[in-house]
Formats: C-alpha cells, structure tokens, sequence
C-alpha cells in the first residue's frame, strides 16, 4: 500500500474511534460515514444530513467473511449475487446484528456493502468495524459526483476529509440494492 494511504488510513481510524465523522470517496460515490456501532456517532450524520430518523444506512464491510458478524443467516443467495454482480451491490439482509440500532431498519434489516475500493478495505480490516456510508449531501439534494460538487455546510460539520492517493474508481455511480427476504427470494430495489 502506498505510504500516503497508511498514514491517511491511521488519521481515518483515529477520526471513526472518537465517535467522529468522515468526508470519504468510496467505491461508488462520496460519501459520509462514521463508525457503524456507535449511536451517537450515527445520530450526527442523521443531523448532518437533516434526515428522517426512521431511514436506516448502509453499512460497508470489507469482505464476504464479515457478513457473519453482522447478519443472523446470511442466506446463500446472497454469496451467489456478490459473486455474479459485476458492479457496486449493497444487499439489503433480513436480520441484521452487531451495529448501532439506529443503522438497523425498522423491519430489523441491515444493508450492506462489500467494498471494492482498496482504500476503504484496508480502513475497515484496519479499523476492526463497518463503517456507515451516505451520500455526502443534505438528504433531496443531489448526490455529489465530484469534490467540488460537495456542500461547503456538510465540509464544515465532517470532522476529518480523507485524502486518497490513486484512488481508482473516477466514474461516479451509485450501487445497486437488493433486498432479500428470510424465505431466499429477492427483489432488485435500485439498479
């Protein structure tokens, strides 16, 4: 890993361990996050974002052995569609565990996605936890698809912008959702 990654990696970590909040370029968009397990955490990117407290968050996990952790019964189907999915996919699972309650929706399901930025999978292996992720805008407005396309209000209220070097992912594009059911069946919520 190129050193410059390292060190921002330490600073991303120091950041999600103090309950802070992060300005990040993930493998799909910019986005904001924070540590998935703490409440209160959580609750800052609800005020930054001037969200509805009953919409839950993804959550980003850096691999398939992860989702053990935070997912009672990971259903086979859901190995099946990372593995054939040949862009971004969060997957919306029945039963989620092991995050803030606040990230949990109110059926009890958590979304998850497995990154594929190098970036943001050695910060989670790193880091030890999933982290949040949300669109870096105030919730109706646009997502941003550039830096300079970020508002200068949710700049001011992140507590650390993560600086990445190489950073391979340039076309900006939102990842698809799938929800499953308990039962295996699925439904594709976003394309």
């Amino acid at each position: 890993m190129i050193e410059t990654n390292r060190i921002e990696i330490l600073n991303c970590e120091k950041v999600l361990r103090s309950g802070g909040i992060l300005l990040y370029l993930t493998d799909t968009i910019w986005g904001i996050g924070c540590d998935a397990t703490q409440e209160k955490a959580v609750n800052k990117i609800y005020r930054i974002k001037q969200r509805n407290p009953d919409s839950s968050f993804i959550v980003l996990i850096a691999d398939e052995d992860q989702l053990s952790d935070y997912v009672e019964n990971v259903p086979l189907v859901a190995y099946d569609l990372i593995r054939a999915v040949d862009k971004p996919l969060t997957i919306v699972y029945p039963e989620g565990k092991n995050v803030a309650s606040n990230v949990i929706g109110k059926d009890g399901s958590l979304a998850i996605r497995i990154v594929k930025s190098e970036f943001c999978k050695e910060l989670i292996r790193s880091f030890g936890k999933p982290i949040v992720s949300t669109s870096a805008n105030v919730s109706g407005e646009s997502n941003p698809t550039t830096f300079s396309s970020i508002s200068p209000k949710i700049i001011s209220e992140v507590d650390h912008i993560a600086i990445q070097a190489n950073n391979p992912f340039m076309e900006v594009k939102q990842s698809r959702i799938i929800k499953i059911e308990k039962n295996g069946m699925f439904t594709v919520l976003r394309d």
